[in-house]
Formats: structure tokens, sequence, C-alpha cells
């Protein structure tokens, strides 16, 4: 979750929707995402809204999910008040900051104000993110028995000085046991990894994919770093300390995750992500670039319901503040026309391996395809039946690929 948030209307204090986004409720999948703002140490890379506790002024730690429980009653409030027919969660997921930080029994008592305000699905995916540092096989085995289905470990790398440029702390020959803790307490087992670091070479990467696979995950991550303005890295950057990351470089190693990937079983889903079968994607995260239903709970948290989008207030304390007076924490939204929303599929649903229906471009955006065909963009076969679907190439130049769709 970046920490810059967008300028936009002002939220109402009472946090009510239109009645508008009870139109196709039914149709869509409904999902909440919990953020933990709080780290141990904050990453030079980082520029998400999280605070370690020397960062943090006017709130406590252990009070963060007593607020996060007075939030998703208000959720429950609001959205009965548009008049959409209850209906289930079909995805949590717990991100930050580091979830795990909190106890599990705070983890648990979230996951059960959530099914007590909405009900979970009997299939419902339940995710957290964690550090390798930050679990055991016990919070592990108590993770699922609260009734989380999933865990991501944030591995980065297996390379010592990635990691110390990254400024992780755990030693990656804790990945091995972490997962083996999470299979033994039946979770699904995500990892993620940061390629591009400065100093990082392609052997590096290559050693990094090999522990990552030595594993068997059921699901990969795999982003390429970017330098956020603000952030320490970018300031080392900017005095020169360290080497800005190399473009060619991180198109070579994208490729060689791809190919070593797809030898072990994996499959691309999404531009940075390859899950062994269909059922193991993220549900939730697929959610975000199909268009579902979400509510975000916690400082900084964006939702998404029925086209209209809003986002909380950033910091801790002013989070907390709203959330005592008894009013919503959303600091602004937007209420997305026709125009942006279909612009917004575009560049999100081209992201993704099963397409984006051609029917949903306008007449230039149809009038582009066969020259992304020509140009080894997109898949020809894939485009006769209808669908925009991006190629190796294509993956790599996505940004191109939008902009010549919507031009």
């Amino acid at each position: 979750m970046p920490s810059a948030l967008p300028i936009a209307d002002p939220a109402p204090a009472d946090g009510l929707l239109p009645a508008s986004v009870a139109e196709g409720w039914a149709e869509r999948d409904f999902g909440v995402y919990v953020h933990v703002p709080f780290c141990r140490v904050r990453c030079g890379y980082c520029d998400f809204n999280t605070y370690t506790a020397d960062e943090v002024r006017g709130v406590r730690q252990s009070d963060y999910a007593g607020q996060a429980l007075a939030e998703i009653a208000q959720a429950r409030q609001v959205l009965a008040a548009t008049g959409a027919a209850p209906r289930q969660v079909s995805t949590v997921f717990f991100g930050g900051g580091t979830p795990t930080l909190l106890p599990v029994s705070q983890l648990a008592q979230l996951l059960g104000g959530i099914r007590n305000a909405w009900g979970l699905a009997d299939d419902a995916e339940v995710t957290t993110e964690a550090n390798p540092d930050s679990v055991d096989s016990d919070s592990l085995l108590a993770l699922r028995e609260a009734g989380f289905t999933r865990v991501s470990f944030g591995m980065q790398s297996a390379v010592p000085h990635v990691l110390a440029t990254l400024e992780r702390t755990h030693d990656p020959e804790r990945i091995p046991l972490v997962v083996e803790w999470a299979r033994e307490a039946g979770l699904q087992v995500s990892l993620d990894l940061i390629y591009g670091t400065p100093g990082e070479s392609l052997d590096d990467w290559r050693a990094s994919l090999d522990l990552a696979l030595a594993q068997h995950p059921d699901h990969l991550s795999a982003y390429a770093l970017i330098v956020e303005s603000g952030t320490k890295l970018a300031r080392q950057i900017a005095r020169g300390q360290i080497a800005e990351p190399d473009d060619d470089l991180q198109a070579d190693m994208y490729e060689l995750a791809d190919r070593m990937l797809a030898e072990s079983g994996y499959a691309w889903y999404e531009l940075s992500n390859w899950a062994t079968e269909t059922a193991n994607r993220s549900r939730h995260n697929l959610g975000y670039w199909t268009g579902q239903d979400w509510w975000g709970v916690g400082p900084g948290a964006h939702s998404h319901v029925g086209g209209v989008r809003w986002w909380n207030l950033k910091h801790p304390a002013a989070y907390a503040e709203r959330i005592a007076a008894g009013v919503s924490p959303a600091a602004g939204r937007e209420t997305l026309d026709a125009a942006t929303r279909r612009t917004e599929a575009v560049l999100l649903t081209s992201r993704v391996s099963d397409g984006l229906p051609i029917s949903g471009l306008d007449l230039a955006g149809r009038g582009a395809i066969a020259g992304l065909i020509a140009d080894g963009l997109i898949d020809g076969r894939a485009a006769l039946n209808g669908r925009v679907v991006l190629t190796l190439s294509g993956r790599l130049l996505a940004d191109a690929v939008v902009r010549r769709l919507l031009s």
C-alpha cells in the first residue's frame, strides 16, 4: 500500500455509499483487505504505509485490533444501508506492514469479526503476509486453526548481500523451515521475490529462484524493484551511494524467472504472479485486477464497491481518532464514470493471462490489435478467439501495449 493517497472528493463522515453500488452486487465477489501498518524495521526501498514502534506516536499497536473491528462494524452498517442483500466474503487478505507482528489471537479476532459481519464462504481464501522471522511452527498452526488457509512469505532473495541492500532482516536459511512449518499446519504457501536490486547479478537472481523452487510453493510472486520517491533507497541513489536498477538486467531477470518457473510446472496468470494450478492463484488479488468489490480496513487502506472507490486516513493516530469518534476513517473518495471504468478495465484486465475481451475496446483499440500481433506483443490465436493475451514480450512492454489499446 503506497504511502501517497490520491486527491479526490471528501468522504462523508457517516461513510454512506450511494444506492447505485448495490447494482450488480450479487454478481461480484466481495473481499476484505486488512492493513496492519506495523513493521519491526522499515526497509529502505519500501513506500508502503508502514510504521516502526519508534515512528508511531499517540497510538499503541495493542489497540489496533479493536480499532479495526470497529471499522468492520461500520462497514457492515454502511453496506446494509445501501440495500445490498447480505453476501458472504469470498477472500480475506491481511497485508502490511507485517500482520504477523500482531499476536495470532488478535488476527483470529479480526477474522472472527469479518465472519460475524458477513459470513465466510465455505471455500473462502484467507491469506496473511508474513516475514520469515515473524512466525514459528506454533503460530502457523494457530493461524490455520483460526481459519487462515494461506500464507505469503516475504522471501525477497536468497542472497545475503541483496537482502542487506534491501534491509531485510531474515536469514535465507530460514525459508525452508517456515515453508515446512506452514505445510505441516495445512496452509497453502506463496513466496514473494524482488529482482533488480542494485548489486544483484543474474546469477544472484538464479540462486534465489533455485531456493524458492526447491520449496515447491503453491504460488510465487516476482516483482521488479521500483525506486519510489521519498524512500531511503531513492536518497541513496541520488547521492551516488548505490547504483540505479538496470532496466535491461531486470528484463533478463524476468525472462529467466518465467523460463525457470515454466520448467518447474508454474504458469503465469498475472504479470508478476505464477501458480502451479488455477486453484492456487491468489483469488483476492484477482479480485483487484478484474474489478470485484472489496472493503479495505485500516490506516491508508483502499476500498472499492460498485464503481465507488475510497481510502482511509494514513496515519494510525488519525485513523484511531476517527474510529474513537464513531465516524468513518475515509479521507477521500471518487465515483468512477463509465469512461474511467473502461480505461481501468483495459489497464488491469490486460495484465492477466485470461486476457481482455476485445469487445470491451473502443474502435481505436480494436484497430491496434493487428499491429500488436505483428509486433509480437499479443497472442494472435487468442485474438482470433476474441481476447487480448500478452506474449512474453508483451508482458515486458505491458504499459506500451495498454497505451496503444487506449490511444
